[in-house]
């Protein structure tokens, strides 16, 4: 088995870097007595007389070069400050050997050989340097089966970048690719900048199966149109973070990661409005019910950045609640109470409010999978909409400030239990806030979030990490998408000009096709998909038609009547809604069929109360 120069401990790597170091010496100080004398006669007669001074000579540069720290640098990374060393360590044992000689042997010794023998070791000890880290690093990558890659934008970043992926064996750098005519042909960092229209030539003859995007100053829309025109080949994609989240705007191999399917998306950031984020939560006791949830979890850590007085964290899953109590109570700061418990049980919501004089309630506990609550009707609207009740009642009675419904586009003209039960939670809220109370309720209204649990993103992901079959229900099918910072962001911005049964809908943006969502993820993991125009790809993408309650696209208003907000991205829906009356009376039936464990009970109450609910869909692919 071959043993690699890395691997050896350190002091052996030293000992060889010294013994290299003394063969160097020796060999400039003969190439000095050549260049003086013409011959080597003269320095085979010196040192047979004088081998002592060549020792001497041999152990002072020994002695300068590890004062000066010659041997602590890694050969790894050597550059301009070990040539300042080697610089260093050679003029003081020349000068030191100068001395000795002044008073030993003032007249024999001609002193031009030293000044000779100090030019040609600085440089013999530089090049020998880059010529074993050379050899020894080529051995291990060529061992290590480097990755191709290009670095896309040849700027600051990309710069920086290459600078620290020549430090690593995972790569090796094949170029630079910058849309930048003037850079076209350049040098940046001893690689070539090339044009767009070469990739697929690097591609094809340097094998390069990654790329990196190091343009973080590119807007949203740039970034988007460049991964639209990557997507073609089959690269590997990684991304650097905005430039306003490079801290000191120094770029590290840290920084770099995989393409987010936001940046697939496009969607340009909006600033939020701070006094907006802040008004119902500053100095505050807030609760966050389902708090363990992926919306409820960044709900508790945007939040808690909020300087909240108190946040109660209350989810009926100990491992969900166990984590996000942990994450936010690594720093200190705002007291965080975890409350294992359920929204279905009134009296452990009603104490948790009073004990802890909650002002504001974000509402995220519920079940939200739709084949599961189509497949679990009786417990699904249970949880969903006794849930929201108890929470409310309890809102109501107690006189809390503000209480927030986590709502979804699926409430829409739903088909499935799921949608229609979240319609009948903002019922609830509607029907209280028509009542006179002192707690202001509204409720937010979106579609699917980026990598939320259970959601088709991470799905894909892990499909294609398995090398398929990635799977799409119907090939037509189309989702709405928001990251889930932007979504919990404008939340807390709605839930704040929130005056009473406020329907708030989040701006969507343009739906996106299931499939292509399916098509460029495959494209940026370096890999294509197997299709009639690549019947010999990697990943198969497989049709499984339309799952129990699953609409083909998702709709976001249930009427036209809306009206835009002050935030460019939040909008306010005027909708139907019933009495207070109605709301009880549905509530009562549906605590019925839970203990007669009837779903026709709730199906009847939703065709009769959920407008456009019903309860046909298509399985056709």
């Amino acid at each position: 088995m071959k043993t690699s120069f890395r691997n050896l401990s350190r002091n052996n790597k030293q000992i060889l870097m010294i013994i290299s170091d003394q063969l160097v010496v020796l060999l400039a100080l003969s190439l000095a007595f050549i260049l003086r004398f013409g011959d080597f006669s003269e320095p085979l007669h010196y040192m047979q007389t004088n081998w002592w001074l060549f020792l001497l000579l041999l152990v002072i540069t020994t002695f300068f070069f590890i004062r000066s720290g010659l041997y602590r640098a890694v050969l790894k990374y050597i550059g301009f400050t070990l040539i300042i060393q080697i610089f260093r360590a050679t003029t003081l044992s020349c000068l030191f050997v100068i001395l000795f000689l002044f008073f030993y042997d003032p007249n024999q010794f001609p002193r031009s050989i030293l000044l000779t023998f100090w030019f040609i070791s600085n440089v013999l000890l530089v090049i020998s340097r880059f010529f074993l880290k050379g050899i020894l690093y080529s051995w291990d990558s060529f061992q290590l089966d480097r990755k191709n890659i290009l670095i896309y934008g040849a700027g600051k970043a990309g710069a920086q970048i290459s600078e620290s992926l020549k430090k690593t064996n995972d790569y090796n750098i094949v170029g630079f690719i910058d849309d930048d005519k003037s850079k076209i042909s350049t040098i940046v960092n001893s690689f070539e900048v090339f044009g767009f229209d070469e990739i697929n030539n690097l591609i094809e003859n340097k094998s390069v199966k990654s790329l990196i995007l190091a343009i973080p100053s590119a807007r949203t829309n740039q970034r988007q149109e460049i991964l639209k025109k990557l997507s073609r080949y089959p690269l590997e994609v990684k991304s650097l973070p905005n430039l306003s989240d490079i801290e000191n705007d120094l770029v590290t191999l840290e920084q770099i990661k995989f393409v987010e399917v936001d940046d697939i998306l496009g969607r340009e950031i909006v600033l939020p409005k701070k006094e907006l984020l802040r008004k119902n939560i500053f100095d505050k006791n807030i609760l966050i019910t389902g708090a363990g949830g992926s919306i409820g979890a960044e709900l508790s850590r945007q939040i808690k950045d909020l300087q909240p007085s108190k946040i109660i964290l209350l989810d009926n899953s100990e491992y969900n609640l166990y984590n996000i109590h942990h994450e936010l109570t690594i720093t200190n700061g705002v007291e965080i109470i975890p409350v294992l418990s359920t929204v279905t049980n009134y009296k452990q919501i009603h104490d948790v409010i009073k004990r802890y004089n909650i002002h504001t309630i974000y509402h995220a506990a519920a079940y939200k999978h739709v084949p599961m609550v189509e497949l679990n009707v009786v417990s699904g609207v249970y949880n969903n909409v006794i849930g929201t009740y108890n929470v409310a009642t309890a809102a109501k009675e107690l006189k809390v400030e503000n209480m927030v419904l986590i709502s979804t586009d699926k409430a829409v003209r739903p088909t499935n239990v799921m949608g229609a039960s979240k319609r009948l939670s903002e019922f609830i809220l509607q029907a209280y806030a028509d009542e006179i109370s002192s707690t202001c309720f509204s409720m937010v209204r979106f579609g699917n979030v980026i990598d939320s649990a259970g959601s088709v993103v991470p799905l894909f992901r892990n499909q294609i990490k398995q090398g398929g079959p990635v799977t799409v229900t119907h090939r037509n099918i189309t989702r709405y998408f928001m990251s889930i910072p932007e979504a919990v962001q404008l939340v807390l911005q709605a839930g704040s000009m929130a005056k009473g049964g406020d329907v708030f809908v989040l701006d969507m943006g343009d739906p996106i096709k299931i499939l292509d969502l399916a098509y460029r993820m495959i494209h940026l993991s370096g890999l294509k998909p197997i299709d009639n125009n690549n019947p010999d790809g990697d990943i198969k993408i497989k049709f499984t038609g339309l799952r129990p309650g699953e609409k083909l696209y998702e709709e976001l208003l249930i009427g036209d009547d809306v009206i835009q907000s002050k935030h460019p991205r939040i909008m306010q829906a005027r909708e139907e809604k019933l009495s207070l009356k109605k709301v009880i009376d549905f509530i009562d039936k549906i605590k019925k069929s839970r203990d007669l464990q009837n779903e026709n009970i709730i199906k009847d109450l939703l065709l009769e109360n959920v407008k456009g609910y019903t309860t046909e869909f298509e399985y056709k692919q």
